[in-house]
C-alpha cells in the first residue's frame, strides 16, 4: 500500500472516531474570571501546610498565569472584585457581583463568567446569584480547599475545569453551577459539608448535576426550581439588601435571639428549626408576635436535609432550603413584598 494510502487511513480514522480536531483561536470562547480571594488565592510558609495560611494573597493576574492551560480550552481575561477570605463577603459585594456578572453577560463578546471565591460562604453567593443573575450564559463559581502553594494544592485543576464549563454549550440555562473536584453541582442545593476534605461539596438531597471527565462536561440532571433569567428579582439598582437573620433552635432555647434580632431592626427571620419544623412553645409565641409585627418568618431545618413543614401556618416554609440558603432568598423576596402569601409563593417556586 502506498504511503499516502496510510495517511489517508489514519486521517479518516481520527475523523471518523471524533478524535481529531483542529480548533482555531477565533473558534475559542471567551470567559471572564471574576476573583474574590478565598483559599484558591491562599498562600501559606511551606508547601505541606493546608490549614494555616492566608486566604486570598494572590491577584487574579496570578491565578491566571498559574494555568497556562486555560488558553487552549478560551480566551481568559479577569478582574479583581474583591480579595477576601469568604468569611468577610457582605450581601454588597454579593450585589457589586450580580450587577458586573449581567452586564458582563449583556454583551457578545462574553460567552461565560467563573467567579474565584472562598469556600465557606461560596454556597450563599452561587444561590444569590443563582437569582439575581439575568442571562442564560454559564455562570461557574468555584474555589479550592488547599492553597496555592500546597504539594498538593486543587484550585488550579479547579480553575481549568470551571473554565471549561463556563464555556460549554452544554452548561447554558442550567443556572449558576458550582465546581469544584471535578464535579457540577447546581447553586440552589449545594451545601458544603466537610471542613478539610476535597470532595467538600454535595447536594444531599438531590447528587450532582455531572462531572468533568477528561476536560468534557457531563450532565445528567438539572434544578426544576427556577432561576437566573427565569427569576422576578431585579437588583439593578439597589443600593443595599434587607436585613434578615437566623435564629438557630437547639434544647432550652428562649426568644431572647428573636427579642434581639426585632430590636436590632430586623425585616425577616428565618429559623434553625428543630427536625421537621419543631420549636419550643415560648418561641412559637415570641414568632407569633413577630409576625404580627408585619416581619415575615420563614421556619427551615437544622438537620439539613428533607422538606420542612411547619404546623403553624403565619409561617413560611422553607421546603428543602438550608437555613442560609433560606435567608438568602428572603433578603430578595423583600425587595419585592412583605405579604407573607406572595413570599410563600416564591419559596415554593425558587
Amino acid at each position: 500500500m502506498r504511503p499516502r494510502h496510510y495517511l489517508s487511513i489514519i486521517v479518516l480514522l481520527f475523523l471518523t472516531a471524533g478524535s481529531f480536531s483542529i480548533v482555531s483561536a477565533a473558534d475559542l470562547p471567551d470567559i471572564h474570571i471574576l476573583a474574590t480571594g478565598g483559599t484558591i488565592a491562599g498562600t501559606a510558609e511551606n508547601a505541606s501546610e493546608l490549614g494555616h495560611y492566608q486566604a486570598g494573597n494572590l491577584s487574579v493576574a496570578t491565578l491566571i498565569s498559574s494555568v497556562p492551560e486555560m488558553s487552549t480550552y478560551a480566551r481568559v481575561t479577569g478582574e479583581q472584585i474583591c480579595n477576601l477570605n469568604s468569611d468577610e463577603i457582605t450581601p454588597m459585594i454579593w450585589l457589586r457581583l450580580a450587577n458586573r456578572v449581567n452586564e458582563l453577560l449583556k454583551s457578545p463578546d462574553v460567552d461565560g463568567v467563573v467567579i474565584t471565591h472562598g469556600t465557606d460562604t461560596l454556597e450563599e453567593t452561587a444561590y444569590f446569584l443563582n437569582l439575581a443573575v439575568k442571562s442564560d450564559k454559564p455562570v461557574v463559581i468555584t474555589g479550592a480547599m488547599r492553597p496555592a502553594t500546597a504539594i498538593s494544592a486543587d484550585g488550579p485543576l479547579n480553575l481549568l475545569n470551571a473554565v471549561i464549563l463556563a464555556g460549554s454549550h452544554d452548561a447554558a440555562g442550567k443556572g449558576v453551577l458550582i465546581l469544584l473536584n471535578g464535579e457540577i453541582n447546581g447553586a440552589r442545593d449545594t451545601t458544603k459539608t466537610n471542613t478539610e476534605m476535597v470532595e467538600t461539596f454535595r447536594s444531599p438531597d438531590f447528587g450532582l448535576f455531572g462531572y468533568m471527565d477528561n476536560e468534557v462536561p457531563k450532565f445528567y440532571r438539572e434544578s426544576l426550581k427556577l432561576h437566573t433569567s427565569g427569576t422576578d428579582f431585579d437588583v439593578s439598582s439597589l443600593k443595599s439588601l434587607p436585613k434578615v437573620d437566623i435564629v438557630l433552635l437547639y434544647p432550652g432555647a428562649d426568644q431572647t435571639a428573636i427579642d434581639a434580632f426585632v430590636a436590632n431592626s430586623t425585616e425577616g427571620l428565618v429559623v434553625a428549626s428543630m427536625g421537621n419544623g419543631g420549636y419550643q412553645a415560648e418561641v412559637r409565641s415570641a414568632l407569633l408576635d413577630v409576625v404580627n409585627k408585619g416581619i415575615p418568618v420563614v421556619i427551615s431545618s437544622r438537620t439539613g436535609t428533607g422538606v420542612c413543614t411547619p404546623e403553624d401556618p403565619e409561617f413560611i416554609p422553607a421546603d428543602t432550603l438550608t437555613p442560609q440558603k433560606a435567608r438568602v432568598l428572603l433578603m430578595l423576596a423583600l425587595t419585592r413584598t412583605n405579604n407573607q402569601d406572595e413570599i410563600a409563593e416564591m419559596f415554593r417556586e425558587y
